[in-house]
């Protein structure tokens, strides 16, 4: 009793007393902030009781919308500030919605969002498609890949899968059963970028959607159908709340990718720390050490612990100096390919290979330079 009593403590310690994000539309904010436009999938049904549109109910049919998101001027890199309920959006300092769009249709959806990669120009129609964790609502996880795509100047168009979390710090039981339920949502989601005309699709997951979009990836394997797996240029995985076996699995089953498979992992992560405690387990994919136990696989981990603040779960969307580094990621394939003493700037540490995965420690440049005197 002690112990769940603890879990529900810590649990509600990593939630904090947080301003929860929510869509709030003020179209001058567009005249302070950068707007970045975000098209969305969901599976989130209304919730009348609350008025949300997008709320924690399980939608079978996969609706569409956009987002036009102003970043605020005032903020740090890595920094989300929402409005505080019954409060005016200051957007000088918030993140705010100048435009909301829900389509009627798949169609219209699909025409919007191909216009949009068309102005990216042939050959640069690339969609990036973020899918969120746990405790995440509806605007918190369209917001979180506006910010990404503004401080880390990502190029191509921001597409947004949003799953049903009930967004709680004590709901870890449901959204592990929406992520299962949101699997075909995602797939549906796939196929409309690619009709659209994504010549390459990035999938960026965060938690426990890491969990959802390795089983939707495994579930297009088993239907045979590679166009799709030949349109993914990448998949990361941040922090990804997936037991290590079961990723093993669904990693063997999609097989090659364009590019292994990037995993960021922290070994000071609270919040997969607690998964791994409440499963009965010593260690989550996120938070692996041995990079030997996916030797066999075709991955790259991203060491971020000496980037960990807090609960440690979202390091590389919340560390001003991680995201500077990331700026430079095309610099891994150079690093790879160096002798070890020739190795600057991003990648002082260790750089261990076994067979066909890859461990890279990240530091930050304070270090780098102590490493390098």
């Amino acid at each position: 009793m002690r112990r769940t009593f603890g879990v529900v403590a810590i649990f509600l310690g990593l939630a904090a007393c947080q301003p929860r994000g929510e869509v709030r539309i003020d179209p001058a904010a567009a005249a302070l902030g950068t707007v970045e436009t975000v098209f969305v999938g969901t599976t989130r049904g209304e919730t009348p009781a609350t008025g949300e549109e997008y709320g924690r109910a399980r939608s079978e049919v996969t609706r569409f919308a956009r987002l036009d998101v102003s970043v605020p001027p005032d903020r740090k890199p890595g920094a989300i500030r929402f409005t505080p309920p019954r409060r005016k959006p200051d957007p000088q300092t918030d993140f705010v919605t100048t435009k909301e769009i829900s389509y009627p249709e798949p169609r219209a959806f699909r025409d919007d969002l191909a216009g949009a990669l068309r102005r990216e120009g042939r050959g640069r129609r690339e969609a990036v498609i973020f899918v969120h964790g746990f405790n995440t609502t509806f605007a918190e996880g369209a917001y979180r890949l506006a910010q990404l795509g503004h401080d880390l100047d990502l190029n191509g168009v921001l597409v947004h899968y949003s799953w049903p979390s009930r967004a709680h710090a004590l709901g870890y039981v449901y959204d592990r059963d929406s992520a299962l339920f949101a699997r075909d949502g995602l797939e549906v989601l796939l196929r409309q970028v690619e009709a659209a005309g994504a010549e390459r699709v990035l999938i960026v997951a965060h938690s426990m959607g890491a969990a959802l979009t390795m089983e939707t990836l495994r579930q297009i394997a088993i239907e045979e159908d590679q166009p799709v797996l030949d349109r993914i240029e990448a998949v990361v995985l941040i922090s990804p709340d997936i037991d290590i076996d079961v990723f093993r699995a669904q990693a063997r089953r999609v097989g090659p990718l364009a590019n292994p498979i990037i995993i960021f992992t922290s070994r000071k992560d609270r919040a997969l720390a607690l998964s791994a405690g409440l499963t009965g387990e010593a260690d989550r994919l996120g938070n692996l050490t041995d990079v030997a136990e996916l030797g066999d696989l075709d991955v790259t981990l991203l060491d971020t612990t000496a980037f960990s603040t807090g609960a440690g779960h979202f390091n590389v969307g919340n560390s001003p100096a991680l995201l500077a580094l990331l700026g430079r990621i095309g610099d891994v394939d150079s690093v790879l390919a160096a002798d070890q003493s020739a190795r600057t700037g991003l990648l002082p540490g260790a750089v261990l290979t076994v067979q066909g995965a890859t461990q890279i420690v990240l530091y930050p440049v304070a270090a780098i330079s102590g490493l390098q005197r």
